[in-house]
């Protein structure tokens, strides 16, 4: 009989609760222990410190912490919407709200806390919410659709988080405090007041010392607030949000021991007054004190998580500092922020035109660093915190830790050596500097490579900045330099190349291989060069000398797919199309069978054209008045808007019309990455502004301009760069900030990432944009206008072209089609248009040469694709050479290969194909990378300037018939 297994039951499906359960996988205890959880709520476990992105348009889905297939995969029961209603310590029994009962073995309590809403007379009125859950979140918005002031009862950091909830919402907004200051347990007077300045600017008014006695009905309809002073706040929405409490009704009907204010008392191992009954989170009391930040409630269930698996684990309490951003305002504060401690000193610095405030206090010696408030500008709380934490001297002159530094120093360059291997840098995660240290010294030699390895800065990402620092610091304590070459062919950065293009006008790769590079080039540096040319001269991308450089969806001007078709985009701006033009788009999908997609940038995106297809789909859509779309291309793909003032009730500006002003101006505009925006009519974001390239949104002043968001695979909240601007500024600072970012990107670097590792970061960006630190927004205008004055379609281009459009053929001497590509069903799926069987050995050609095309049909250092009989072979002309090999890409159904970019690999002339970048071989057709694949290859021989091919491939060696590609 199979013994079983002992029963694990964790209450509470939230942030800390979700991440004991990870914890519990990584020490293979899910394997030891059957897992029930259950979740009082109806979506499973999310971020709530990012809550108020939620009024941006985030989704449930977009905040939500379980990553796909987690509780099939382990064997963890989840029972969501399910609250346990009580628990039987002495029978290890506990009772759902289904009505079900469980035996457990062992109960971990992880309850978390609930909103404390003061006995204020009328505090149950309808109108009256708080600001906990996502349940709440809706409630608030669906009532928000009726009101125009809101009110938040509570000036800490959830009162402020509240408030911009709020005016994300549209609403006027005023925030109520009891205590003569906000976040009144964080901040100092100094601290409290520039917050307070700075959050007025925004159109948030502030009421301190107030004390609300009632909330009553009002005349008009809506809600009053009647305060201490006879003073009547008229509302439409009242929020509290003053404070938490733990959640320890369960346990208190328990039995379970609790502090005098609440609270499940725990040890060092987390373990109640029950031996079987663990608390975790902010439902717990250590030691007399409760935890309501998340970073201690990972620490917690760090240590339960260790102590189940028998490992020796202690929790020591937690560090209480915080770094922040309320309503776009970076505010921190961090240990003795009061300077309570006997004998302490204090050193303050002012800045009020920029809104600045910073304070440290330091130790009655002055040697040891107890304390920091930092408003505006909270760029140095990671390495003053590392020296709170791990006790590091100070410098002579403490003042100099928060000083504007004059010789381009700063304390965080200064500190990362003397930082213990112990130190804590990633508190999410528990990474010390060893551990990251560690990674780098196994080979993680950028900052993805260690976020992946040690999870550091993956939680609320506050400490990106100094992991980065610690990674640098070891690269160069190994004597690694930060490479920045873009390839073996260049030894200079993008950057770099750029600045060659510009200043010595080198007009082609070949020209900038001459001068300073080598060899033949490759995938990286060719698209790359391709993309730098465009970005500075913006000349025709199939222009003899350039289109070796494109892969195949800039050289075709689509998107390949992975049968090796490709869809076709043509460009609606910010949505707005007529009736007429729908219809020529079904009429176009119709004729050509193609499946058809509304994209998430509001165009509509049809699948499954064949090559030569395309100029035949192209020369309709440029008939009926479209253009291409840049879908294929690292530029700009959409301007995505709502509808705006035109017809929406709240819509303040024209956000549809603005949208397709900034669409045709950067529509050109080639880029290191991607570039997506977005244009919201009001603070509803409809559009989501917020998790766009350049955001935009209107406010009834003009626009607030919002950069470096994106809603990829890491996704990044955007950030205010500057509010209430009127169109033609704003349109200013983004051409400036796209030609900057052009600059000075990476490759391939989003410009989340761009923003992330900028030295100083948006405070930077704004001294090179609108205070022209560095005196060039004049060339950065002047470069942007010469892209948009050179723009062209490039399909209207190429229509015009006869012998480009040659180019556009599966097959160079033939009409035959693709028989290797799927077609669209009555349902939409795909299904293969015809069988294809390769042919076998006994069935090739055998014997003689057979001409396939003239030599200058084949485009030069590029390839095309044709037929040997029923073959299809990828022909390539490199140089004065001539090769043909297998076409269809190894792994795959499609037939590509001849798509692909030539180039080498120290020396050696490989083609890499389009779809999944494998390198093989010109001479002899084998994989650099992988030695069992190997594409055959056929003699070629040129003969008063045609391309004749043998019948017979040339023998395979070494190699079995499995081996031999499909």
């Amino acid at each position: 009989m199979m013994r079983r297994k002992p029963i694990l039951a964790v209450v509470g499906h939230g942030m800390v609760g979700h991440y004991f359960l990870q914890q519990l996988v990584e020490k293979q205890l899910h394997q030891h222990y059957q897992i029930e959880v259950y979740g009082a709520e109806r979506q499973m476990a999310y971020d709530r410190v990012y809550l108020t992105s939620w009024f941006s348009g985030k989704s449930s889905d977009d905040l939500s912490l379980v990553e796909d297939g987690f509780f099939e995969t382990n064997g963890i029961t989840l029972h969501t919407h399910c609250e346990v209603l009580a628990v039987d310590c002495e029978r290890h029994i506990l009772r759902d709200s289904n009505g079900e009962e469980l035996h457990w073995d062992k109960l971990v309590l992880a309850t978390g806390s609930y909103p404390f809403v003061p006995p204020i007379e009328g505090n149950d009125l309808p109108g009256c919410f708080v600001y906990r859950t996502l349940d709440d979140l809706e409630a608030i918005s669906a009532w928000a659709l009726g009101a125009k002031r809101g009110v938040v009862i509570g000036g800490g950091l959830l009162g402020l988080e509240a408030a911009n909830a709020l005016k994300q919402l549209g609403l006027e907004t005023h925030v109520v405090e009891f205590a003569p200051r906000l976040m009144a347990v964080q901040l100092d007077d100094g601290g409290a007041q520039m917050l307070n300045r700075k959050i007025e600017a925004l159109d948030v008014r502030v009421h301190t010392s107030k004390v609300t006695e009632a909330i009553e009905p009002a005349p008009n309809g809506g809600l009053q607030l009647r305060l201490a002073d006879e003073v009547l706040l008229e509302t439409d929405l009242v929020l509290f949000s003053a404070g938490i409490r733990p959640q320890d009704s369960l346990a208190r009907t328990a039995g379970l021991s609790l502090g005098p204010r609440g609270g499940i008392e725990i040890n060092d191992q987390c373990q109640t007054s029950h031996s079987d009954i663990y608390a975790i989170g902010e439902c717990a009391l250590w030691h007399g004190v409760s935890f309501g930040l998340v970073a201690p409630g990972y620490q917690m269930a760090r240590t339960l998580a260790a102590s189940l698996a028998g490992e020796k684990a202690a929790f020591a309490g937690a560090d209480m500092s915080t770094k922040l951003k309320l309503l776009g305002v970076e505010v921190a504060s961090l240990g003795d922020a009061h300077g309570r401690t006997p004998g302490s000193q204090s050193y303050y610095w002012t800045n009020e035109p920029q809104e600045i405030y910073k304070k440290i206090v330091v130790s009655a010696d002055g040697k040891r660093l107890l304390g920091a408030v930092l408003v505006g500008d909270s760029s140095e709380y990671s390495m003053l915190l590392q020296m709170m934490l791990n006790e590091m001297p100070l410098p002579a002159a403490p003042e100099s830790l928060i000083l504007p530094q004059s010789d381009g120093t700063s304390p965080k360059a200064l500190g990362v050596a003397a930082l213990p291997d112990s130190a804590q840098i990633c508190s999410c995660y528990n990474v010390n500097k060893g551990v990251i240290c560690q990674a780098v010294n196994d080979g993680a030699t950028d900052l993805a490579a260690v976020k992946a390895i040690t999870r550091a800065g993956t939680g609320c990402g506050g400490c990106v900045a100094l992991v980065k620092q610690v990674m640098e610091y070891q690269l160069a304590q190994n004597g690694v330099a930060v490479k920045k070459d873009v390839c073996e062919h260049f030894a200079f950065s993008r950057q770099q190349l750029l600045n060659l293009i510009q200043v010595e006008e080198i007009k082609s790769f070949d020209e900038l291989l001459t001068r300073h590079g080598h060899g033949l080039g490759c995938e990286i540096c060719k698209p790359l060069v391709g993309s730098l040319l465009a970005s500075t001269w913006n000349e025709y991308l199939l222009k003899p000398e350039h289109l070796p450089l494109q892969e195949t969806n800039d050289r075709y001007f689509a998107n390949i797919q992975k049968d090796g078709s490709y869809s076709v985009v043509p460009r609606i701006p910010a949505g707005e199309i007529t009736p007429q033009g729908l219809i020529t788009i079904g009429e176009i999908a119709q004729r050509y069978q193609l499946y058809c997609k509304i994209t998430g940038g509001q165009r509509i995106d049809l699948f499954g054209a064949s090559l030569d297809q395309l100029p035949s789909i192209w020369g309709d859509l440029i008939s009926a008045g479209f253009e291409t779309g840049h879908a294929y291309g690292k530029s700009l793909r959409t301007v995505k808007s709502c509808v705006g003032a035109t017809w929406c009730r709240y819509g303040v500006q024209d956000s549809t019309g603005f949208a397709i002003e900034l669409e045709n101006r950067y529509k050109g505009l080639r880029s290191p990455h991607k570039i997506k925006m977005a244009v919201s009519g009001c603070t509803r974001e409809c559009a989501e502004a917020q998790s766009k390239d350049i955001g935009i949104i209107a406010t009834d002043k003009g626009w607030n301009l919002y950069v470096c968001g994106n809603g990829g695979m890491k996704p990044r909240h955007a950030d205010l760069f500057a509010g209430d601007l009127d169109s033609e500024t704003l349109i200013r600072y983004v051409d400036r900030i796209l030609m900057f970012y052009i600059r000075t990107a990476d490759r391939l670097q989003r410009t989340s990432v761009w923003m992330d590792n900028l030295e100083g970061g948006l405070d930077y960006l704004r001294e090179v944009v609108i205070e022209d630190s560095l005196g060039i927004v004049a060339v950065l205008e002047a470069e942007m206008q010469r892209v948009v004055d050179t723009y062209q379609c490039e399909w209207k281009t190429t229509l015009e072209h006869p012998d480009r459009l040659a180019l556009f053929h599966t097959t160079v001497n033939s009409q035959q089609q693709d028989e290797t590509l799927q077609r669209q069903s009555e349902r939409g799926q795909l299904r293969p248009a015809t069988e294809y069987h390769p042919l076998t050995s006994s069935q090739w050609p055998s014997e003689g040469w057979q001409t396939l095309c003239d030599l200058d049909t084949i485009p030069p250092q590029a390839g095309i694709g044709a037929r040997l009989g029923d073959e299809r072979i990828a022909l390539f002309r490199l140089n004065d050479e001539v090769f043909a090999l297998d076409d269809q890409e190894p792994g795959t159904h499609a037939s590509v290969i001849s798509r692909g970019i030539l180039g080498d690999v120290a020396g050696e002339p490989v083609v890499i194909s389009p779809l999944y970048k494998q390198r093989f071989r010109l001479q002899d057709g084998r994989s650099i990378d992988d030695q069992s694949r190997r594409l055959r290859r056929w003699p070629v021989q040129v003969v008063n300037g045609e391309v004749q091919v043998s019948a017979e491939p040339m023998p395979l060696t070494e190699m079995c018939d499995e081996q031999v590609a499909p």
